[in-house]
């Protein structure tokens, strides 16, 4: 399959002040074609990676790189838009994604905010995640790791603590939308459908992607000279010319999530486009809709989520936003 590259500037302005922007600029060429969806290696897949599903996709446009800080800024500063955490919580939506007759949180709670990564001391069971996560008042984009923190000197880091919704506005300005599930996966094997990896079959190495090196989550060695987030494209690109496939950030999708949907899919000789469930369900939380999310994070290790391998999905509800979630956008040709 022929490969697609495209240089792109990352200090370029998105748009002038208040207008929306359909540049092409920072995107690659992502070459039509048939993949195989869903999971090579049995080793660290999930069950909702399988079964398998033939998979046909058009070409599409692809940012090269995640959303950058300097980029949504840029979106900010011509919209005045406000990302979902930086508005507190309304309770008569979240109590919609409870169990009924889940009491209402302290109002202490409903203040905007956000969760940030804080490594817990010592090791710690990995089926609690309350350990490491926090809901910190004040976390927000532009305060990534709550109040006291700021993204000066970071502006070619991928943008974070943003929504599924703060992304698809992003989107809507730029002139682009969200990649599908079986978009990002395609784009993430570059055109090799046996990889397991964005890079191959190789396994992850602080030279190949931003990951978590070390014991997850009490102790990082940080081999790959990142503690947390990395400037976008400070690892080799994959064979169609894209970075941060692998690791840095997980990226939102347009898609629902579904535990069993690529069980639709296996019975259709090929799937042209997919666009998802047209709802979602988790059985581990079935009263929450949620999105597919994709790519892994600097909180990816084997021991814990593997989430750097281009079958890996995880979910999140639309109004989340954390320190390892961000976005990259694509666009119709």
């Amino acid at each position: 399959m022929p490969q697609a590259h495209a240089r792109f500037d990352l200090s370029a302005e998105n748009a002038p002040p208040g207008q929306e922007t359909t540049s092409t600029e920072g995107m690659v060429v992502i070459p039509g074609g048939t993949f195989t969806m869903g999971a090579r290696e049995k080793e660290f897949a999930r069950a909702d990676e399988f079964p398998n599903a033939s998979v046909q996709v058009d070409s599409f446009l692809m940012d090269a790189h995640p959303v950058t800080n300097q980029q949504f800024a840029a979106f900010v500063e011509a919209t005045g838009y406000v990302t979902t955490a930086e508005v507190a919580p309304d309770w008569e939506e979240i109590k919609q994604q409870l169990p009924p007759g889940t009491p209402k949180p302290a109002d202490s709670l409903l203040i905007p905010a956000s969760l940030v990564f804080s490594a817990p001391q010592k090791e710690v069971s990995l089926n609690n995640h309350h350990s490491w996560w926090k809901w910190m008042a004040g976390a927000n984009w532009r305060q990534p790791q709550g109040p006291g923190s700021s993204i000066e000197g970071k502006e070619n880091f991928p943008v974070v603590h943003v929504s599924w919704f703060d992304a698809q506005a992003y989107a809507q300005w730029a002139g682009k939308r969200l990649p599908t599930e079986a978009e990002w996966e395609y784009a993430a094997r570059g055109g090799h459908d046996e990889y397991i990896y964005p890079w191959g079959n190789e396994p992850v190495s602080p030279e190949r992607a931003n990951y978590w090196q070390g014991e997850f989550p009490y102790s990082n060695k940080a081999s790959d000279g990142y503690e947390y987030g990395a400037p976008v494209a400070s690892f080799a690109p994959n064979a169609f010319g894209l970075y941060d496939m692998a690791g840095n950030v997980w990226q939102w999708t347009a898609d629902w999530y579904h535990a069993q949907y690529y069980a639709s899919l296996k019975n259709n000789p090929v799937n042209k486009n997919p666009k998802g469930p047209e709802q979602s369900y988790d059985p581990l939380s079935p009263n929450m809709p949620q999105k597919t999310i994709r790519g892994g994070s600097f909180l990816c290790n084997d021991s814990y989520c593997a989430g750097y391998r281009a079958s890996a999905r995880m979910k999140s509800s639309p109004d989340s936003g954390m320190m390892h979630l961000g976005f990259r956008c694509v666009k119709d040709l």
